[in-house]
């Protein structure tokens, strides 16, 4: 992999921005339902923990459009992380500002802190060039281990990441490298499983695999919107 990695800066006693995603899935009492986001994002954590970075995570949950929804808190994602690494993750209520600066401050090499849902803010989403900013003046380093939403140009994802020295974390870098060995020379045949809810976010997407594989699967939420496309009924089943 060509691009820099997070193992190629100095992060000890440096304020890191963590863009990570954590959009995990929520029942309806706020409980975590799967973990997998969260293990995503632990090698790169654990890196810049046993590094002594000064660890400023940021991610999203749910679409809240830009207003404050309690259910789309990340305080159970925190308590999760927590549990998970067997250390403190202080978390705060806000996104940005001078209690976010201050809790900055606080932080000792090895301590992590968890802002609020960052599009809880409605700059997030519009990649409103203040909001990254603001982003930016909280650290000396930004880190993207957010694959899942590298493709989206939103403050945290790419606003931010201009402002800064700039690499991908451990994640993110394992997801490239995985990738170009399929797109650049993959063994045949090639099959690829697509899933998720949305559809109108991977349609570009859709429309690059298949010209490269043999075939493509397609599952999750995103099959629905194809069966009732082909005149299925579906009930109340998810359908874009």
């Amino acid at each position: 992999m060509n691009k820099l990695s997070v193992r190629d800066l100095e992060v000890k006693g440096k304020k890191v921005f963590l863009r990570v995603d954590l959009n995990v899935t929520l029942n309806k009492k706020g409980e975590i339902i799967e973990e997998n986001k969260i293990r995503s994002a632990l090698p790169t954590i654990n890196y810049l923990v046993n590094k002594g970075a000064k660890i400023i995570i940021a991610s999203h949950l749910g679409r809240p459009k830009g207003e404050v929804k309690e259910e789309f808190r990340l305080d159970p994602v925190a308590r999760k992380l927590a549990e998970i690494l067997e250390r403190p993750v202080y978390k705060i209520d806000e996104v940005v500002g001078d209690e976010v600066k201050k809790a900055v401050e606080k932080l000792d090499n090895g301590e992590i802190l968890m802002l609020e849902n960052v599009r809880f803010h409605p700059g997030e989403t519009k990649n409103d060039p203040e909001l990254a900013r603001q982003y930016a003046e909280l650290a000396d380093i930004y880190i993207n281990d957010a694959f899942g939403t590298a493709h989206r140009a939103h403050a945290s994802t790419e606003g931010a990441a201009r402002l800064l020295p700039s690499a991908a974390g451990l994640n993110m870098e394992r997801e490239i490298n995985i990738m170009s060995q399929i797109l650049e020379n993959p063994e045949r045949p090639l099959a690829a499983i697509l899933g998720g809810t949305k559809v109108a976010d991977k349609i570009g997407l859709i429309n690059h695999f298949l010209e490269i594989v043999d075939c493509l699967l397609i599952g999750g939420g995103m099959a629905n919107t194809f069966l009732k496309a082909k005149g299925y009924s579906l009930g109340r089943s998810f359908v874009e």
